[in-house]
């Protein structure tokens, strides 16, 4: 099926799609930025590895919120003119951390930019498929992947720009940048003609029943690999830096992102198998940290790092995909409470990762945190047993 990317109109060519792309991306790269620099923002703050932690779980406590506070008022409004207005926002607090030397600022600019990030990420994804109703599906695909693609590129780029002496703001100016390309972009194609909507899709209706016992396992694991995934992610910098004495902890950051790609490409190839591949997924997954604490080479750890990457990518659209077994009509409440979810697993298990990294060492707290997954391995399996009531 064409990707109907260059539809032309009276108005000229269409590219909202591609400015929705741009927004993702941003979202990703923000993450992954952000990642790449808390261990050069605890130094400017003089902070511990524990308020480290903390501080990382002040973006993701928004994030969690954003989905609760905005879904329904989103709903109710013209997606594309909320987006520009939290694109608006985004980009005020983007420029506020990087001119204003407060730590105070830097916490209220993080929680506003994991709210405006979290909000923009789902109506983004939502305004695709209502402007495309023919190849949204598809849209939405590439759309996914721009969000690992910010996130991989993200920490070279903070890399680039610390080892030739300037400032971790750099990021957030950059942010800001990229905002207001977005709000441009966006505002000047919301109004041209797209694709029109088919008389009529033969099988698309959902069938069966809400079953939310079947979507809260889902929950369970989304929420315990969110927080490793936030907890690995904001501390690999600094498990290289002081337990291997390498400076290779953002490149590592960034092959950990980078092999997620294809692993989401293949799990949308092999969608039949969503369940077992979860299963595989959360299994690889505490196998391979624990082969990490192990280990005291930091090439080593950066080769761990591309297996740990793709048992990690295929965990989310492994979840969706076998969510929609269990969601029947309300495939939008299923999905808020995965979001939900996935915020309070960030929240949770990244703070607990620099409480256990202060009182235990990285390596521990690290172990520690794989362990949970003991807990996504029951949930994954008791899918089984769900499907099997439903008959």
């Amino acid at each position: 099926m064409s990707m109907n990317m260059e539809k032309e109109s009276g108005k000229g060519r269409d590219l909202l799609w591609l400015f929705l792309f741009l927004i993702v991306f941003i979202n990703g790269f923000e993450a992954g930025g952000y990642q790449a620099s808390l261990y050069s923002i605890g130094q400017t703050y003089d902070l511990s590895v524990t308020n480290m932690g903390l501080f990382a779980s002040v973006e993701l406590f928004a994030t969690m919120l954003a989905p609760l506070v905005l879904g329904s008022i989103a709903d109710r409004s013209n997606k594309i003119k909320f987006i520009l207005l939290l694109l608006t926002i985004q980009t005020a607090f983007s420029a506020a951390i990087f001119l204003v030397n407060s730590e105070l600022m830097f916490i209220g600019g993080i929680f506003f930019l994991g709210l405006t990030t979290s909000a923009l990420q789902f109506i983004s994804i939502a305004a695709l498929a209502e402007a495309y109703p023919v190849s949204g599906k598809q849209k939405i695909g590439i759309m996914t992947s721009m969000y690992a693609l910010g996130a991989l590129l993200s920490p070279l780029f903070v890399a680039y720009y610390l080892n030739r002496g300037i400032s971790w703001k750099a990021l957030f100016i950059t942010l800001a940048i990229g905002s207001v390309s977005a709000i441009v972009g966006t505002y000047v194609n919301q109004n041209r003609c797209r694709e029109e909507k088919p008389l009529n899709e033969a099988g698309d209706s959902d069938e069966g029943e809400f079953m939310i016992l079947g979507v809260l396992p889902l929950c369970v694991v989304m929420c315990i690999y969110v927080g490793f995934e936030n907890g690995f992610a904001f501390f690999i910098d600094t498990f290289f830096s002081e337990v291997l004495s390498s400076s290779s902890g953002k490149f590592a950051l960034s092959l950990f992102w980078a092999v997620m790609i294809p692993s989401r490409v293949l799990v949308g190839l092999f969608s039949g198998y969503a369940r077992k591949i979860l299963l595989a997924s959360v299994t690889a997954i505490p196998l391979v940290t624990l082969l990490i604490t192990m280990m005291s080479d930091g090439n080593m750890v950066m080769l761990l790092c591309v297996p740990l990457g793709f048992a990690c990518g295929a965990v989310y659209p492994s979840v969706l995909t076998t969510m929609l077994r269990f969601s029947g009509n309300r495939k939008a409440t299923a999905t808020a409470m995965i979001t939900v979810s996935t915020g309070v697993g960030g929240v949770i298990f990244t703070a607990l990762t620099g409480i256990l990294a202060g009182t235990f060492g990285m390596r521990r707290a690290m172990g520690i945190l794989a362990s949970f997954f003991i807990i996504s391995l029951f949930s994954v399996f008791s899918l089984r047993l769900i499907e099997k009531q439903r008959g």
